[in-house]
């Protein structure tokens, strides 16, 4: 447990460093979402980093793929690239781009547009099935996103399907661009909504290691119905000025703003 606090600190570092110096970039979307990716990438998921494309590795599919920098440096203290190449986060060219791309070592899907990353899960996970393979597919959807008609599409897929083998995580931090998701589109009684699409569902914090750790592995118990786990988050979690603050949405900490930020992590 403490080793997994402690990644949380070295990711929260990466995220805010790589922004500030593109000046660019997710931060709030991607602090929000530390402890889910610390979980997955240091005590759950089955992957080797010297062999990216291993044909039997669990897959995670990042489909708010604008908070790669979560994943950027999950991917990278996992081993997938070194350290030199979080320099290039949105640089012309650069191995990290702006939206997760597979190009990068260890992203499994090229993202952009919001809403299509569990339909592209439960094509993976299909894909195992029928090529009996035993895999797991995780997916981490936002909250925001939920407001796309394509996921429900591909909720009511998986339970025909029998996805059993696909996890979706939704980062339920209650903000979506430059305001609340309440504002845009009313998602309650949302953990009934899963429900009602035949998912078995569990509602945790999403910032409890412990009850992420527990949630995910009772995924693997589930047979012949997917699961999805909302977690409940902060976006910007882990900066006090960041922490439920819209603007941080697409804004990079300034100077002054990551050293303050910087402190507090530490």
């Amino acid at each position: 447990m403490e080793d997994l606090i402690s990644k949380t600190r070295d990711i929260r570092r990466h995220i805010l460093n790589i922004t500030a110096e593109a000046n660019s970039g997710h931060p709030g979307g991607s602090l929000s979402a530390v402890e889910i990716l610390t979980v997955l990438y240091f005590s759950l998921l089955n992957i080797n980093p010297k062999e990216p494309q291993w044909v039997d590795r669990d897959r995670f599919i990042l489909s708010k793929s604008h908070a790669c920098p979560v994943l950027y440096a999950a991917l990278c203290e996992s081993g997938f690239f070194p350290k030199k190449e979080l320099k290039s986060f949105r640089s012309i060219n650069g191995l990290l781009q702006g939206h997760a791309h597979i190009k990068t070592p260890g992203v499994d899907m090229s993202g952009g547009s919001l809403g299509q990353g569990l339909s592209f899960g439960v094509g993976v996970a299909l894909s195992a099935k029928l090529d009996s393979k035993r895999y797991y597919t995780y997916v981490l959807l936002g909250d925001g996103e939920c407001d796309e008609g394509q996921i429900w599409e591909a909720a009511m897929s998986a339970t025909h399907y029998k996805a059993d083998n696909l996890t979706a995580i939704v980062d339920r931090n209650r903000i979506q661009n430059d305001r609340s998701t309440d504002q845009v589109m009313q998602l309650e009684p949302f953990v009934e909504k899963w429900q009602a699409f035949g998912w078995h569902t569990q509602e945790v914090d999403g910032h409890d290691i412990t009850a992420l750790v527990s949630a995910l592995n009772k995924t693997k118990e589930i047979k012949d119905v997917p699961s999805v786990i909302i977690a409940n988050t902060v976006k910007g979690k882990g900066v006090s000025f960041m922490e439920g603050n819209p603007a941080f949405h697409g804004k990079a900490a300034n100077k002054e703003e990551l050293i303050a930020a910087l402190k507090e992590i530490d």
